[in-house]
């Protein structure tokens, strides 16, 4: 590696892929190949490859803007500062604290997601701050907290994959999502094992599946029930384990044993033979493992839907052990550390709840306040953004696209702009800030340093590589220049800092004892072991260690078979965990929880008026809202705007050819794209990408019903008509 190279990961997706930087004459930098990063050993997406293009002064915001006649315009920092804090501070007085509202995203540094959740709390005062990471894995979460006790994304690291015997992916295109991982389903069949892959489309990632099943969207839940039944009745189950590492199985049992394979089939569209083909494929190896993403996560019940596919691995005993268990694929950059820290409505630091006296107790006393002081839990993502205008008067927007990333968009487009105050902390205006009254220009990935923790638990260091333009600052200096001006509050001494090292050295401390414990962990540590696997406590005795909380040996609930990381923590460094639960799950009895659950309907069936299925996803060339990709040639010519894919027997009835404009209407709104036919989806279906704003925004349509526990709305299946639309 040359002298001059900055190794880092990619902005974008949860891979965190390794990269080299490397300085150009134009002030740039040029994204070079590094090899020595697991995850992806050197490959990269176009999105990755292209990262540098959204550093131009031409593509990104270099001033701060405020608004005046109507327009925004050049400002100074100063001046746009002691706006943000004179919006903030005169909606805090007249109707109080809760009346502001901070809303972050799942691209924000660990640094950036802690200051934030602290900043809303002991700055403003105010339980309503919420992030774009609910919107993301937070069904999966919740039912990995009942099932095992804790959620971490991967329980494992990605290079255990291939060495399995069978993969059941759920919902993920992945080709297309994170295109470097694919290689480790790829080596996996090289290996020997099987891929099993559930999606209503025929993607690039179900071409490579050994056995495809193309369930309607909104029956995953009904599918996971019909295997376990199945496992049951060919006496598959692994009664010894069940037996001596978890709890709950009769109940469990009874529920699925209700779900019985002609039932399932009549729901999910997917044969009785290819349930027992599954069921075989997946049972026969010595090791396997299941994996969802967004597809049975994105519903409202999705909690329940991944409960389901984590009783399968309990009852066939693949959870806790050696090259197997359930996952989850999360997507965004820094989506796993954005909410372990505090920027989630019910979570403090570490991975605490919000609710619990010992954690606030904990968290209060690094930031030097009364515990009393630190208000409660908030709205979730999608309920916080309904209320904008109504209770919250005010808005704090860091890192997210709400405008073209939530769910019945055009109604949050409405409530953004009933807005007293909306201001946006961002890299570009996009189409969120262009609606604010203040936007700040802040730094982005090469531009600065920080940690995130991509999706298999694995904490990294980014590294700054160039200097950002003049007139660019980070989130931390606009937190702290912010906290000065509103003042007055409990732990202000303590301050905010800017340098994010600093900031990460207090994280360390609000996160010790806690369920994500990050305070064995340094930026020397990250830089020289190519980052570190949470949890991570210090060692006994040192500083940074606490028995505080209730949570202070969480640690002892995890394992791993690696002697020399056995001798390492032996001698006071705790070397990480890469792989939990294979001793104990982290319940107070060391078992899992079997949850018992039962299939029901989406939360808005097809009828006589809207007969058809919408389900939205991504496409490999944009990322999220598209805010930044739109704005790069190579990634614009190769996915240029949305489309409606559907089949052609749905297409015929419709009189629609390829490329026309078709109209996709539901309860909520109407989009119009080209339509895309194809042979790859199911006739009672429709998909479209939800990567743009304007006339072929997605997300007008899509439900914001939500998941009772999760609180994620159900943007995988919503009822929809087609129309076609004259010239």
């Amino acid at each position: 590696m040359p002298n001059s190279a900055t190794p880092t990961h990619c902005p974008y997706c949860a891979l965190q892929c390794g990269m080299n930087l490397t300085p150009l004459q134009d002030g740039g930098v040029a994204v070079v190949e590094r090899t020595d990063f697991p995850v992806n050993r050197g490959a990269l997406c176009g999105k990755g490859r292209t990262a540098p293009a959204v550093l131009a002064s031409s593509v990104r915001l270099t001033s701060p803007l405020v608004r005046s006649g109507g327009e925004l315009v050049p400002a100074t920092w100063d001046e746009a500062l002691d706006r943000i804090a004179e919006g903030l501070a005169r909606t805090r007085t007249e109707h109080g604290p809760d009346a502001c509202g901070v809303f972050g995203g799942g691209g924000l540094t660990n640094e950036k997601a802690y200051s934030l959740g602290k900043f809303a709390r002991i700055v403003l005062g105010t339980s309503q701050i919420d992030y774009n990471g609910r919107f993301c894995m937070s069904s999966a979460a919740a039912a990995g907290m009942k099932a095992f006790g804790l959620d971490r994304g991967l329980p494992f690291p990605l290079e255990d994959i291939p060495k399995t015997g069978c993969v059941i992916l759920v919902g993920s295109n992945l080709a297309e999502t994170m295109p470097p991982s694919l290689r480790f389903f790829t080596e996996l069949k090289e290996n020997g094992g099987t891929l099993i892959v559930i999606d209503p489309r025929r993607t690039k990632t179900a071409e490579q599946a050994d056995l495809h099943l193309m369930p309607r969207p909104g029956t995953d839940l009904a599918l996971a029930l019909g295997l376990l039944h199945l496992v049951v009745a060919e006496g598959r189950v692994d009664e010894e384990y069940v037996q001596e590492r978890t709890a709950g199985w009769e109940d469990a049992r009874a529920a699925a044993m209700a779900h019985w394979p002609e039932y399932v089939e009549r729901i999910t569209g997917v044969s009785v033979p290819q349930l027992r083909e599954a069921v075989r494929l997946f049972c026969e190896p010595e090791h396997a493992m299941v994996l969802t993403a967004r597809g049975p996560e994105q519903q409202s019940k999705g909690t329940d839907t991944v409960g389901a596919w984590i009783n399968l691995c309990l009852a066939t005993g693949r959870a806790g052990r050696p090259l197997s268990g359930y996952g989850c694929l999360t997507g965004q950059g820094n989506g796993q550390g954005g909410r372990e820290h505090g920027q989630k409505a019910d979570q403090l630091p570490g991975y605490r709840k919000l609710d619990d006296p010992a954690a606030r107790r904990h968290v209060a006393e690094v930031w030097g306040v009364d515990p009393d002081s630190l208000p409660g839990p908030g709205r979730s993502a999608y309920e916080l953004l309904d209320a904008l205008g109504t209770d919250i008067k005010s808005l704090l927007l860091m890192g997210s696209n709400p405008v073209v990333s939530a769910p019945r968009a055009a109604h949050i487009e409405e409530r953004i702009k009933s807005l007293d105050f909306l201001a946006v902390c961002d890299v570009v205006l996009s189409e969120t800030a262009a609606l604010a009254d203040v936007v700040l220009p802040v730094t982005q990935w090469a531009e600065e340093t920080g940690t995130t923790t991509n999706l298999e638990g694995r904490v990294l260091l980014r590294r700054q590589a160039i200097t950002p333009p003049e007139g660019v600052r980070s989130d931390l200096e606009v937190m702290h220049e912010l906290a000065a001006r509103l003042g007055g509050g409990q732990g202000l001494e303590k301050g905010f800092p800017t340098d994010p090292e600093e900031v990460f050295e207090e994280l360390r401390r609000a996160s010790a004892g806690g369920a994500a414990d990050y305070s064995g962990i340094t930026y020397r540590r990250l830089a020289e072991e190519n980052g570190v696997f949470w949890p991570c406590p210090a060692p006994q005795g040192a500083p940074d260690a606490s028995d505080d909380s209730e949570d202070a040996s969480l640690d002892t609930t995890t394992g791993d078979d690696d002697p020399a990381q056995d001798e390492e923590a032996a001698g006071g460094i705790h070397p990480g965990t890469p792989r939990l639960f294979l001793d104990r799950f982290a319940t107070p009895d060391g078992r899992a929880r079997f949850v018992p659950v039962s299939h029901r309907a989406v939360a808005e069936e097809p009828d006589d008026e809207y007969p058809v299925l919408l389900t939205t996803g991504r496409v490999v060339a944009q990322y999220q809202s598209g805010a930044q990709t739109r704005r790069v040639d190579e990634l614009n010519a190769a996915a240029p705007g949305p489309f409606v894919e559907l089949h052609p027997r749905l297409a015929a009835r419709l009189g629609a050819a390829e490329g026309d404009p078709v109209a996709v209407v539901s309860r909520r709104g109407r989009a119009v794209a080209p339509a895309r036919i194809t042979t790859g989806i199911r006739p009672d279906t429709v998909f479209m990408p939800f990567h743009w704003p304007g006339e072929g925004r997605a997300n007008t349509l899509t439900n914001p019903a939500l998941d009772p526990t999760s609180r994620m709305p159900e943007f995988k299946a919503c009822a929809v008509r087609l129309e076609t639309v004259k010239p």
